[in-house]
Order: C-alpha cells, then structure tokens, then sequence
C-alpha cells in the first residue's frame, strides 16, 4: 500500500505540475495568485487521500464532499492535461517540419491565453456530456449457440453487471437506473463479475435493499473484485449477500444446467491469502457435458484453463472509462471491451463496466448491462 501510495503522489504530482506550468504561461498570475493555485493543486493532490480518512472516521457528508470534489477535479485535469499534450504534440511535429523543410506550414497565431481558453471550453464542454454518459446505460446483446444447451432447456438468458463502485459515488440514484435496465433485460441468471462496492460499506443499505428486491428465477450470483478487498473484505462479503447473491469464491455451482465457476480475484493474494486448487483443477472438476461458465474480474486468460470452459465473463477495465485511457488499458488487457472475443475454445466476454470509479464520468466508453443468451445450436 505504501509503494502504491507513493507512486500516485508522484504521477499525480507531475500532472499538475504541468497544468500549473501551463496556466502560469497563459495568464502570467501575480504572485498571490500563483500560491493560491499552488495551494488549490496541492489540496487536491492529497484530496481522494482525504476521502478513505473521513470515509473511515464515519464522516459521510465530508466524504462525499471530497470524493465529488477531488474526483470531479481529477476528470477535468485528466482531460486538460491529455487534450494539452496532444496539442503540444502536433505542434512539436509541425515545427519539426518546419526546420527540416525550411518554410512555415501554418500562418494562423494564437496566443497562449486564448489556447487555453479554447482548450477550458473544450475540456468543460467533454466533461458535460461524460456526466450524461455515465448514467446512459446500454443494453449489449450476444447469442452463443452450443450444443451443450438442450432443446428441451431452450433459451436461458444471464445478465451480466460488472463494476459497479457502490459507494460515496454511485449510490441510489444511480443504482436505480441499472435496475430498470436488469428488468428490461428479463435475465433468467444475474451474474455480478466483481467491483459490486467500492470503498466504505457502512452507509449504503438502501442500496442492498434495492438490490434484494430483484430475484430472477434462477437466482444471483457473485464473485469478489480487487474492490471487494480494498473496502473490506468481510464488510463486501456481508453486503453482497445481503443484496441476494450466491458468492463464489474459487467454487461452483450448477444452475439450470450450466456450471458457474468463479474465482477470486487475484487481490487475495495481495493479502497473503489464495487457494491450494489451482483454476483449471476446479474447472477440470466440472462436468463436460454441460455449459462451463468462468466468472472471472480480471479479462486473464489462463492457458491451463483454455478448452475447461465455454464463456469467461470478466470487467475491471471499464474500457478506459474516458478515453483516451483505453489505450492504457488495453496495453495490460488486450481483450476487446463490449465485443464477445472467440478463443482457441470458447469466448470471452468482457464487460465495459456499469457503473464509474473515481471522476462521475465516462467519456467513449459507455456503462452496460450486457444480455448473453445461451441457445441450442442448430
């Protein structure tokens, strides 16, 4: 936790650091003006430290005050700092050209303030539709054909959620909406691939309320999330249950003929804990003629497992959450998010995310209820 600490401090040190470079470069601030920003960077810099301290303490008005502020904060310098770099980039390019060919490519000036101004309205104007974005949840539809599903069994249709960050954030509001949309999708199966909660457990019973109310008639099943372990593992493990989940952890179940099997995520072992059973034992445990399932939070594809199961359903990625940040993302999790991906056996499915952590927003990278309907082949 302490190296984790220090490296976010560090990068998130440097980003503003250079939107504060770039800001005292348009504007030319007096020298109160200048300590006043500085002071406002440094605050938020040490904000979203503040939210788990006050989060901790019981301090739920103060952590909801930090966590919008902070992570509000955090979306906007993010943006700037990203659309600012692009442009610095092109302009790097142009002058390169420019000495290499020995003539000017461009006539237009612009002055830095008027730069910064174009890129504070751009920057607020992309941010005002990420809010709008977050709360516009799709409704993906995939078929998988097999003949592992029966004619006599027909159609069984699961719903995966993924990511949903309960908490300071993502709170009824919110949750309400992705339950309109579970109902709309008419799952037999409601499966949650991990992250159902992120941070502090203690102020959101509603929210389990809500969530027990819904009872496809197959039932509920969940596993566990690095997030799950970050709020508390116990608490996490309490509040899914309350909300009507089957957990499964390293286990399996068999379900309208199909075999669920969820793992852990891979956090545990962060904690100095894990399983003696490796994955593909406990796949291999399964029986063959039925449907396999892997929930898995992390899109990892274990080669001992390939060929042990039909469908993997992870998430963690959020596809980004805002772009650009999917290239980073995809550069550890190559998978495609929202696209059912085909194996060397089986399909992977990854899910884009249904709810946000950290900024409110999401930009390119829209939340979803995905609808997997499992069919008789032929």
């Amino acid at each position: 936790m302490t190296s984790f600490l220090l490296i976010y401090l560090s990068i998130y040190s440097v980003a503003h650091l250079y939107v504060f470079r770039k800001i005292r470069k348009a504007l030319h601030p007096g020298k109160t003006v200048n300590r006043g920003i500085a002071l406002f960077m440094a605050t938020m810099i040490v904000a979203p430290i503040m939210v788990r301290l006050t989060e901790r303490a019981g301090i739920e008005t103060g952590a909801r005050f930090w966590a919008y502020t902070s992570f509000s904060w955090m979306g906007l310098l993010f943006l700037f700092m990203t659309l600012s770099a692009t442009v610095d980039g092109i302009r790097f390019l142009i002058l390169t050209a420019e000495r290499v060919q020995k003539q000017k490519f461009t006539r237009a000036k612009i002055s830095p303030r008027q730069l910064l101004a174009l890129q504070a309205i751009l920057v607020f104007a992309v941010y005002g539709y990420g809010l709008f974005e977050a709360t516009d949840i799709r409704l993906e539809r995939i078929e998988i054909a097999s003949p592992k599903i029966t004619k006599q069994t027909g159609r069984i249709r699961i719903v995966q959620i993924s990511d949903v960050h309960l908490g300071l954030i993502v709170r009824e509001g919110r949750l309400t909406r992705i339950l309109a949309r579970i109902q709309e999708a008419d799952p037999d199966i409601l499966v949650s691939t991990g992250d159902l909660v992120d941070g502090q457990l203690n102020h959101i019973s509603k929210e389990a309320y809500l969530l027990a109310a819904l009872n496809p008639p197959l039932g509920k099943i969940a596993i566990t999330g690095n997030h799950e372990f970050y709020a508390g593992l116990q608490e996490a493990l309490d509040f899914t249950e309350a909300s009507g989940f089957t957990l499964l952890r390293h286990q399996a179940m068999m379900v309208g003929g199909i075999n669920f099997v969820g793992v852990d995520d891979r956090a545990i072992k962060s904690f100095g804990k894990g399983y003696a059973e490796s994955e593909s034992d406990l796949l291999s445990a399964q029986p063959r003629e039925n449907f396999t399932i892997l929930l898995k939070h992390r899109p990892d594809i274990d080669s001992d497992s390939l060929g042990l199961f039909d469908l993997q359903l992870s998430g963690h990625t959020h596809k980004g959450q805002i772009f650009p940040f999917n290239l980073l993302t995809w550069f550890f999790h190559p998978q495609p998010a929202g696209q059912l991906s085909r194996l060397q056996s089986g399909f992977l499915y990854l899910n884009r995310g249904t709810g946000t952590w950290g900024p409110p927003i999401r930009f390119l990278a829209p939340p979803e209820v995905t609808i997997i309907d499992l069919v008789p082949a032929g």
